[in-house]
């Protein structure tokens, strides 16, 4: 007896003394409770307001048929026609197992309260959220898509991922001695939710114009794929940009994975007869020519064990500069790119960003690719090729930055798709800082490229560009492929065209690209419908005068 006692007081003395403070902590652990709940992501819109992405609560039914108080095939041919499936479908369903049977994901709210008032046993609804996308593949390409865990994959979603969540504070709560939670110690606008909204610079009649255009000519020309961007010269807004093909992020699950990657910026490719215009301005601009200079022309030459050819071959004798880019004269470009000191023309092309990322803020992007200076300047077949835009390579939006400064009087801007945060009255609360636009050539020489692709246009290679009443410059290209193994595809070719609007007061640089069109394909049949198809629509809803002068807007500059 004395013994028991005594082992009783010793156990006492070591949990009161000995672990008290052990086991105060591991008590108050117990009547601790961590509360993070689940916010909306923040929605995407575009310029306009329109909704490109937003969190929308859905539900999923469950089934748990050892509840059911009515029969399985009763049950079933209640509820077949509100979820869209047979009844037979369901029976078979119920009889898997006796709980947990996961019957429909996704259901709206709408379809959701008709299942509620069925009032059957056994049907249970957990309610989530789901990323949702009115617009579908419409701007897919930028938006991007969410997994099952609500995180951003592609797109914006993916390199907008801190703007869209918003911030969650992990509350800690106490309970009661019954073990219920005390609100009492809930502070106030603990579930706040700001009615932030992530504004994009893209329009969404531009973006469905686009997409339009670029997938008829892909269908007439039996093309591989093909991208389709516009940008605002002055500031580098993106207002377009589709890929073909592209995916629906609301069943991003049911295509292939290639598609997720935009190649408007992930995909390299050599731009062709589009480069040739910055090579005249890098001409100019170093005095290497004047505007009134002209090279003879004898349609094919040969430099080493290579031979260089126009694409007709066909020599024209003594052409200006002008004349070079209507013809789109590669012998031409070799001999204006002649006059240059080859390591003076490879720091203009570094100074224009060969090479280079962007900074955009979109994922995933790729550098251009370009020969080191040391195997730039051991062959001088290589400032020639360079000259007509292939032996190096560019993404569709690097092409579209580097056009930017015809549009711009010799700067370039940083392309950009986020505007910034707004709330749903239209009030600003974040935007992004953007870069200052970097000087390159100056007004004098992109105005006189600018009225030399003007001519290409008029009444060159470009003439299916063409938007009556209205002043168009832009260049065609029509491009052997490269093989990533080195050399070219025998029969696969690349064509575009780059269009800028409007000559007389620029501001929009338009790029169309369609990868391996099959048949009489050319820059000038395939691509510049393109352009002018989604021109004539930039022109409607920027409601551009034929005259092209513009007003101020947004504090961006007034055109003279």
């Amino acid at each position: 007896m004395m013994a028991g006692m005594f082992g009783l007081s010793l156990n006492l003395y070591r949990l009161q003394v000995l672990q008290a403070s052990v086991l105060e902590k591991k008590a108050r652990q117990q009547q601790m409770v961590y509360l993070r709940p689940f916010i909306p992501r923040r929605p995407i819109i575009d310029r306009n307001g329109n909704v490109l992405a937003v969190d929308q609560q859905v539900y999923t039914l469950y089934a748990h048929p050892k509840l059911f108080k009515r029969s399985q095939q009763e049950i079933a041919v209640l509820l077949a026609p509100i979820i869209n499936r047979t009844a037979t479908e369901l029976e078979e369903l119920f009889s898997k197992k006796e709980s947990g049977i996961r019957v429909n994901n996704s259901l709206t709210e709408e379809v959701a309260d008709q299942i509620a008032n069925l009032q059957m046993d056994g049907l249970e609804l957990i309610q989530y959220y789901s990323r949702f996308y009115p617009q579908e593949d419409l701007a897919s390409d930028v938006v991007g898509y969410v997994d099952m865990d609500h995180r951003g994959q592609a797109g914006v979603e993916y390199s907008q991922e801190n703007l869209l969540e918003r911030a969650v504070r992990t509350l800690r709560l106490s309970r009661a001695g019954n073990g219920a939670l005390m609100p009492d110690h809930v502070p106030e606008g603990f579930l706040h939710i700001d009615d932030l909204r992530l504004q994009l610079t893209l329009d969404s009649r531009l973006q469905r114009a686009a997409r339009l255009a670029l997938k008829k000519q892909i269908k007439q020309f039996r093309a591989e794929r093909g991208t389709v961007i516009v940008m605002d010269a002055w500031d580098g807004s993106l207002l377009a940009m589709v890929s073909e093909p592209t995916y629906n992020p609301n069943r991003y699950f049911d295509f292939d994975v290639s598609l997720f990657k935009n190649w408007a910026l992930a995909d390299l490719y050599e731009p062709g007869s589009t480069f040739k215009p910055l090579n005249v301005a890098i001409a100019l601009e170093t005095g290497a020519i004047q505007a009134d200079s002209q090279f003879y022309d004898t349609g094919s030459i040969q430099m080493g064990k290579w031979s260089i050819a126009n694409h007709d071959k066909i020599g024209r004798g003594m052409i200006g500069i002008t004349d070079i880019l209507k013809h789109s004269s590669n012998i031409g470009m070799v001999r204006m790119i002649q006059q240059m000191k080859p390591d003076v023309y490879y720091g203009w092309l570094e100074r224009l960003g060969l090479g280079q990322k962007l900074n955009t803020d979109l994922p995933f992007e790729s550098p251009g690719q370009i020969k080191t200076q040391q195997q730039f300047l051991a062959e001088p077949v290589e400032a020639a090729t360079t000259s007509f835009g292939q032996g190096f390579s560019i993404t569709p939006l690097q092409l579209a930055q580097m056009y930017s400064c015809f549009a711009n009087e010799g700067k370039l801007v940083t392309p950009h798709v986020v505007k910034g945060l707004y709330d749903t009255q239209g009030q600003m609360y974040w935007q992004p800082s953007l870069a200052s636009p970097r000087p390159i050539f100056s007004p004098r020489t992109t105005q006189t490229v600018l009225e030399m692709m003007e001519a290409v246009v008029s009444e060159g290679s470009g003439i299916k560009a063409q938007v009556p009443g209205y002043r168009i410059a832009g260049k065609t290209g029509t491009a052997q492929k490269a093989s990533p193994n080195g050399g070219y595809y025998a029969n696969a070719k690349i064509t575009s065209f780059v269009g800028l609007v409007t000559v007389d007061s620029p501001r929009y640089v338009v790029v169309a690209i369609v990868d391996e069109p099959k048949g009489e394909a050319f820059g000038s049949n395939v691509a510049a419908p393109i352009v002018k198809a989604v021109t004539q629509a930039l022109i409607s809803i920027e409601r551009i005068p034929s005259g092209g002068i513009r007003q101020e807007v947004e504090g961006i500059r007034q055109s003279p």
